[in-house]
């Protein structure tokens, strides 16, 4: 099915733009996806996993965080508190249209921005990781250091990721030492399951380790094999997609 245009408004005044893919019958239940750093919602992965999941009859939104694609706001101005909230007011939008997400699957800093928003979100009954990190400063990992040390010094400075350029503020990055995501992982309450790769050469694989270890049962983990961070094969997508839907069918009430 052609997925819809879904465009809400933002906690900071603007509009953030998605996309719902949509089962061909009832969905059994609504996802959002939220992608990974510098993404988007039309990035390979985001694409494949959500149309995927529609196969298998999951309503998923995928969306672009602000500054990001089709979504308004600045990338500059932008910081993970900010993505957080972003994915809150998305679950308000889906609610207030009539379709409540229940379940929050993130991929690579996705992951760890619906760890820590599922929190914030009552309705959500399960959350899903897919190559996330344990620490949000592991981002900087895609920044050389003498980036770093132009936005210390100066405040801001372009940087190069992913072939593309952005500029980022120092207000971004001292805003990823400000959460702590173990706590947020602990005081979860809802089953979580970690999808890694153990070869992923972006994010190690020790991070899915920490994730696991730190959240309480419910929590499963899958290992995505031979997948790169990016699930670039579709044959990956659909796996990833096939071992949320038959997890989540466990925990989630079909739509009346």
């Amino acid at each position: 099915m052609t997925p819809l245009a879904f465009e809400f408004d933002g906690p900071r005044g603007y509009r953030l733009a998605g996309r719902l893919e949509l089962p061909d019958g009832q969905p059994h239940a609504w996802a959002i996806l939220a992608h990974c750093f510098t993404c988007g919602k039309d990035s390979l992965a985001a694409t494949r996993l959500s149309r995927a999941l529609a196969a298998r009859g999951i309503g998923v939104l995928r969306f672009d965080f602000a500054g990001l694609g089709n979504s308004g706001g600045s990338f500059a101005d932008t910081t993970f508190a900010a993505d957080v909230d972003d994915l809150v007011a998305a679950g308000k939008a889906m609610a207030e249209d009539g379709k409540p997400p229940s379940i929050l699957v993130g991929h690579s800093l996705g992951g760890a921005a619906v760890l820590m928003a599922a929190g914030e979100m009552p309705g959500v009954r399960a959350v899903v990781t897919l190559g996330a990190p344990f620490y949000t400063s592991h981002v900087l990992h895609q920044f050389d250091p003498q980036s770093l040390q132009t936005i210390d010094a100066e405040g801001q400075a372009e940087v190069t990721l992913a072939g593309r350029p952005f500029v980022v503020r120092k207000s971004f990055i001292e805003d990823l030492a400000r959460h702590d995501l173990a706590s947020r992982i602990a005081q979860l309450r809802v089953p979580l399951l970690v999808l890694h790769a153990p070869l992923d050469s972006t994010v190690g694989i020790e991070n899915a380790a920490r994730i696991f270890f730190a959240a309480k049962h419910p929590k499963s983990f899958i290992s995505l094999d031979n997948a790169d961070h990016l699930l670039t094969r579709r044959v990956d997508a659909d796996y990833a997609a096939a071992m949320i839907s038959t997890w989540a069918s466990r925990y989630l009430v079909p739509e009346s």
